[in-house]
């Protein structure tokens, strides 16, 4: 006998943090994996006092090599499977591709593509028993080519079109697959990224929370897509509307309106 649960990648902070919360709320048994263990314990204690289920925590960077094989040996030896994946891990650099450091764009693919496919196929067959699903963390990035952030902007149209298939590939299976493609969302990113302060407009942003509970909804509902806020909706459209060179010419005046370019330290 196994029990299910619901396994969030990412989630010492931030929308992977307020996913938990969100999971643990509905009564969703949790398996939460990040690096920092303070902040992981930190967010189990929270959802602890609140009267739910303390999560099973993961200390571990899913980078490494043979770290998902360590998750699942794990997982099969507390006699649990998971039900729910929850893709949220990843991070993005701002600055020109050829300017940035290579091996952290590497890892950046590395952790926001390769490891994120790993997880979704190494589950499935639990994921089909317990009719479950896979909700994948994009972002509004994916709908459109990112010069000053290149190599991100590839990695999240990579999950965006990846999570598309495996939603109509798996719907006779009775599996759940949905990206969820935030624009903006005031977390740790930015700071990793290396963006200055105000460089989005307020009226793109939403909280960690407000994007957590719409990608919960958006994935019990099967939906393939998940653009929270009217306005982020409007900039996932635009690609379909413009030629590829107007997106990028577009982009390339936002961002020299904003602040000069910086490359992460």
């Amino acid at each position: 006998m196994t029990a299910p649960v619901t396994l969030i990648t990412g989630a010492s902070a931030g929308i992977g943090a307020a996913l938990a919360h969100v999971f643990a709320e509905r009564g969703r048994a949790l398996v939460l994996v990040a690096r920092r263990e303070p902040q992981l314990k930190a967010v189990a204690d929270a959802i602890e006092a609140r009267g739910r289920r303390r999560p099973r925590l993961m200390i571990t960077d899913i980078a490494q090599p043979g770290a998902t094989e360590k998750i699942d040996a794990e997982l099969r030896a507390a006699g649990l499977e998971v039900q729910f994946l929850v893709n949220n891990a990843g991070f993005g650099l701002m600055g020109e591709a050829t300017s940035l450091d290579r091996s952290e764009q590497l890892a950046m693919v590395d952790l926001n593509a390769r490891v994120l496919t790993e997880l979704s196929l190494r589950f499935i067959d639990s994921m089909t028993r317990h009719k479950g699903g896979i909700l994948n963390v994009a972002s509004v990035a994916s709908f459109m080519p990112g010069p000053g952030m290149a190599v991100y902007h590839a990695t999240k149209a990579y999950v965006l079109s990846f999570t598309e298939a495996l939603h109509q590939e798996l719907k006779p299976q009775g599996v759940r697959v949905t990206a969820l493609c935030p624009g903006p969302v005031e977390t740790e990113f930015q700071a990793r990224a290396g963006m200055p302060d105000g460089y989005f407009p307020p009226k793109f942003a939403r909280s960690a929370e407000r994007v957590a509970h719409e990608g919960y909804k958006g994935l019990m509902r099967n939906k393939r897509i998940v653009v929270p806020g009217f306005d982020n909706q409007v900039m996932a459209l635009l690609p379909r509307l413009l030629s590829r060179q107007w997106m990028l010419s577009l982009i390339v005046k936002y961002r020299a309106s904003r602040k000069p370019l910086t490359n992460s330290p």
